[in-house]
Order: C-alpha cells, then sequence, then structure tokens
C-alpha cells in the first residue's frame, strides 16, 4: 500500500515536470501540483480536531511553498463561517453545492517563489504570492487524488487579505487576479490596497500590468560635450596607459633581475679566485710551463715511485 502511495505522488511530480517541460497550457500544471499538495496537506492530520487549522510541509522539491488544512462540518461552515484562516476570511453562508459531504477540509497554498511558474501571467508583473483555497471530501483523511467540491459564498463574500504586498510602481494599477480550478480567469477590483474578494474557490494573487510601468527617467545632463563620447575616451586612454605601465614595470623587473644574476655569478666567481689564491699561498708552489701564450700549471714527477709485486716478494 504504501509503494503504490508513494508511486503516486512520483506520478503527480512527473505531471508537474511534463506539463512545462512540453510546453502544455499552466491548467495541467496547477491541477497536478493541487493533486499533490492536497496529499501532503492530509498528512498533517495526525491526531486532528475539527475546526482547528494544521499545518503541513510541502514535498522537499517545492521548497518555498505553505500549506495547510482546516477540517470542518458542513453545517458549521454554512452558520458561522471561518473568521480568519490564514489570509483568508470566511463569511457565513458559505455552502457546500456538490456533492454534499458532512465533512470537508480547507486546503491553503501560498505558493511564494513558485507562484509565476505554477500561475504564469505573460504581461503582468505579481505583487504578491498566489495565494490558493481548496475544499475537498473529509470522510477519509489518508485518501489521495481527489476531486476539489464545488463550494460558493452565497452572501458576503469570502475576503484574501495579502500579509505581504510589494507597492505598485507609479502610474500602474493593481488588479486582483483570480485563477479558477475549472482554468478560468477573472480580473477584478481590489477592496482596498491589499484586500481582494471572492464567492468561490481558487487561487489568487495582485498583479499590475507591465506596460503600465513607467520606466525610471534618465538623470538630467549638464551642457557639455557628449558625456558617452568623454566617458569613451577617458576609459580608452586609461586602458593604453594601463597597458604602457605593464610592458614598462615587466620590462624594469626584467632588467632587475638580469642585474641581480650578474651580481650573485660574478660574487661567487670572485670567491672562488680568492680561494684558490689562498691555497696557493699557504701550499706548494706550483710549476708552470708555457703553452701557447698561456702559462699552465705542470706536475714534475710524481712523490712515490711504483712498486712491482715481484720486487716486494723479493
Amino acid at each position: 500500500m504504501e509503494l503504490i502511495h508513494h508511486f503516486m505522488i512520483l506520478l503527480s511530480l512527473l505531471g508537474v515536470l511534463f506539463a512545462h517541460q512540453s510546453g502544455g497550457a499552466s491548467m495541467s500544471t496547477a491541477r497536478s501540483l493541487d493533486v499533490l499538495l492536497q496529499d501532503y496537506a492530509y498528512r498533517a492530520f495526525v491526531r486532528p480536531r475539527t475546526g482547528v487549522p494544521y499545518d503541513g510541509i510541502a514535498p522537499s522539491n517545492l521548497t518555498g511553498i505553505k500549506i495547510a488544512a482546516l477540517r470542518l462540518r458542513s453545517g458549521s461552515l454554512k452558520q458561522k463561517g471561518v473568521e480568519k484562516y490564514k489570509e483568508f476570511g470566511i463569511p457565513d453562508g458559505v455552502v457546500v453545492v456538490r456533492p454534499y459531504v458532512e465533512r470537508l477540509v480547507l486546503v491553503y497554498h501560498n505558493l511564494g517563489n513558485w507562484s509565476s511558474f505554477h500561475y504564469p501571467l505573460p504581461g503582468y508583473a505579481y505583487l504578491t504570492p498566489v495565494l490558493g483555497l481548496l475544499a475537498y471530501d473529509a470522510a477519509n483523511l489518508s485518501a489521495t487524488d481527489l476531486p476539489e467540491l464545488d463550494i460558493v459564498a452565497s452572501e458576503s463574500p469570502i475576503s484574501i487579505n495579502f500579509t505581504y504586498v510589494i507597492p505598485a510602481p507609479r502610474g500602474a494599477i493593481a488588479r486582483c487576479v483570480q485563477f479558477g480550478i475549472d482554468g478560468s480567469l477573472d480580473f477584478g477590483d481590489l477592496v482596498s490596497s491589499n484586500i481582494c474578494s471572492t464567492h468561490r474557490q481558487g487561487h489568487f494573487v495582485i498583479v499590475v500590468n507591465s506596460s503600465e510601468i513607467a520606466p525610471s527617467p534618465a538623470p538630467t545632463l549638464a551642457p557639455g560635450p557628449c558625456p558617452s563620447r568623454v566617458v569613451g575616451s577617458k576609459s580608452k586612454k586609461s586602458k593604453v596607459w594601463k597597458i604602457v605601465g605593464g610592458v614598462v614595470g615587466g620590462v624594469v623587473v626584467l632588467i632587475f633581475l638580469a642585474l641581480l644574476v650578474y651580481l650573485m655569478h660574478r660574487r661567487k666567481h670572485n670567491k672562488k679566485v680568492a680561494r684558490m689564491e689562498q691555497h696557493a699561498d699557504e701550499g706548494v708552489s706550483v710549476h708552470t710551463t708555457r703553452v701557447g701564450n698561456t702559462h699552465v700549471p705542470v706536475a714534475l714527477g710524481t712523490r712515490t715511485q711504483p712498486m712491482l709485486e715481484n720486487e716486494l716478494v723479493a
């Protein structure tokens, strides 16, 4: 049973990777991710209590994603709602349309730095991470690959209070975006500077249109020669002087080393000549003879005469 469970997780991961590598729709990638995170969120239910949120641990290869699970009675959700579940405020009047279940689990997603990877939106810059809220059946907390329940806020909308928001650039208008589980994409206005609202489950983010982001103005320059030419000429001159300085410095170093080697060799030679002269003064004089124009030492004879073996025997 455990082997089958790990096999299903592996298939989900492969589905996420394949959808991106094959250039398929982002919807397939997002759905594969939802299946995987539902499994890991349910693992947080060790000794579950109804109405208590439990933080789960996302797969190690999805570091940065945060997940949680909250088990509720359908009747309690409709009558009381949930005042605060992470960034979500769930009012009373939220009902399970189909299929009806006695208990349900609300799974929370914070995709963090994976937001634009799994929910790409070309032409828009993300001001917040993507947050998700999905409902599942709570009959079997060990179940995997569960389909989402269809829930709807029949009265007041569900609020999403984003706690981390990058300020919108000057001139850009921030918008709320909802990615539906059916692949739909809806834009809406913010309730306030960091709050969006919805009547259905899905994934949510605050964005700005990239075309509305004005480029930073170039600094004003005083009249005079073209700065680029001045800078360019200065940089070229600087490079030339560096090259010349390097060559001259290298030549000076080589000359110094050559002079040092010559002086060491000359000193060694002088020491050798002085030692030979000292030995000549203290020892026996050496006879010399002329060979051409040069006097060379020569031995006049041997000090010990050789003796044959038969002479020694005799």
